[in-house]
């Protein structure tokens, strides 16, 4: 571990160290010549020697293993952000992604979205379940608004839905990629095993979906050009861009802008004409 990388951990764990209040942590908060806690009781919380401990702040402690860097994480009460922080330090990477199931999103992100007049635009999460959308979305793509909670889901709906399949102008080249992409969305999430009971029951639903998901192709969603079958507008082309939400490592959002002038004028009238 170079030198610079050790003084960067030490200071970090010093800093950290000293924002931590005593007494809210169970230790007695009197006689201390310097805010925070002491060398020692990090130790204590994290399960490491005091010694170790003091080595790693002072910058002279090596590279502490990935589950080291977790109990220390713990001990000084460190946010996600706070924590990856403290692995790239120590290791130069992130830490392995914990999954959690999505809550959903915020006024803010909705905002976001909604600012995208003629663009659909939607917000899914690792297991590719669409929990916001805008009204473009709704009128251009799908009206998830419609369709029962379980039921908002890409893969389902590409997969089981006939309606969606007939809209494709490839479908088979699309549900490659849809499983393509999926597969790396959900090992990037660390949902693989949250996955698991949704793989299953795609495999029973669709002898296609089961062929395509044991070819375990990956690949990223990143941009491109897609083009749809509207039921009012005919064919129409949409250029894509994936984007990850800072912070929340289950959420991603798509936004399907129209790859012409003229789409983008029949795309508008038929939002106005929808009301």
């Amino acid at each position: 571990m170079p030198a610079e990388a050790t003084n960067l951990l030490g200071t970090y764990l010093k800093d950290r160290r000293t924002r931590l209040d005593p007494a809210a942590l169970g230790f007695s908060a009197t006689r201390r010549r310097t805010p925070g806690l002491r060398r020692e009781e990090v130790a204590q919380r994290s399960n490491i020697s005091p010694t170790w401990y003091t080595w790693l702040e002072q910058g002279r402690g090596g590279a502490p293993s990935a589950d080291v860097l977790n109990r220390l994480s713990g001990a000084l009460m460190l946010t996600d952000v706070e924590r990856e922080h403290l692995f790239l330090l120590a290791l130069g990477r992130p830490p392995e992604v914990r999954y959690k199931a999505s809550e959903g999103v915020t006024p803010r992100l909705q905002r976001v979205l909604d600012a995208f007049e003629i663009s659909p635009a939607l917000i899914k999460t690792a297991t590719w379940d669409v929990v916001a959308w805008n009204r473009a979305s709704a009128v251009v793509l799908t009206d998830y608004g419609t369709l029962p909670v379980e039921q908002r889901n890409i893969l389902r709906l590409m997969f089981g839905n006939a309606r969606i399949r007939d809209a494709q102008s490839d479908w088979e080249s699309v549900a490659r990629f849809v499983v393509s992409t999926f597969r790396a969305d959900a090992a990037r999430a660390g949902a693989v095993s949250e996955v698991a009971d949704l793989v299953d029951e795609l495999c029973r639903m669709s002898p296609e979906f089961k062929a395509l998901w044991r070819d375990n192709d990956v690949r990223a969603h990143g941009e491109g050009l897609k083009r749809l079958r509207h039921p009012v507008l005919g064919w129409i082309e949409l250029e894509y861009s994936a984007f990850a939400v800072d912070g929340r490592p289950d959420l991603g959002m798509l936004v399907y802008n129209p790859a012409s002038s003229a789409d983008a004028e029949r795309i508008r009238a038929l939002i106005a004409a929808a009301g």
